[in-house]
């Protein structure tokens, strides 16, 4: 059985993640978390731990701050879209039990109060990560990679200084997203805004 509590979105993802381990889940019934539910989250962090498990897209990802900015500490699983996808719907409730099982095994641990990591705003410019004409298809590939799931620029930055993303990791990372076939050059003009 897995310690900590599983936060996700719905019935269905409760039943998907029960398929997949033997887990205790608080649900959040949508992305309007309400105080109840972030009191619950609240005792269970105290008493057993919590684990973010959301929906990859927006919502998903509302619930995940939401959660995370009034419960310090929370562990985040992360599962990416295309393991979570079944006829245009993209839910934790259609991953397979071993995407769940994988994603679980990867969790990453948001630092309280995390201070200035190693990661620099820089490395993700010279990455292609931010103001590159395929950032965002750059970021999808390195949040894979990293386990920290996709995000905008702004947030893969804060994602890799709270979850104490090493220069080691991200190098590593990097070279891995650099092998695979990109949609995009590696290098190419920079363009703002993104």
């Amino acid at each position: 059985m897995i310690k900590e509590i599983i936060v996700v979105e719905g019935k269905d993802d409760t039943a998907a993640i029960k398929r997949a381990v033997d887990a205790d889940t608080i649900e959040t019934n949508g992305s309007a978390v309400g105080p109840d539910v972030l009191r619950r989250i609240k005792l269970a962090q105290e008493r057993r731990g919590v684990i973010i498990f959301t929906d990859p897209d927006h919502a998903g990802e509302r619930i995940r701050k939401i959660v995370a900015q009034h419960v310090q500490g929370c562990k985040h699983a992360f599962l990416p879209q295309e393991k979570a996808e079944y006829k245009g719907d993209i839910g934790i409730e259609n991953a397979s039990p071993e995407s769940i099982r994988e994603a679980l095994a990867n969790v990453r641990t948001e630092a309280a109060g995390a201070i200035e990591g190693e990661i620099t705003w820089d490395d993700l410019i010279d990455a292609g990560l931010i103001v590159h004409p395929d950032a965002a298809e750059r970021r999808l590939k390195m949040g894979k990679l990293l386990g920290i799931g996709y995000a905008n620029g702004k947030t893969f930055y804060k994602r890799c200084i709270s979850f104490h993303i090493t220069k080691e990791e991200f190098l590593k990372a990097y070279q891995a997203m650099e092998v695979e076939p990109a949609g995009g050059p590696a290098g190419g003009a920079a363009r703002k805004g993104d």
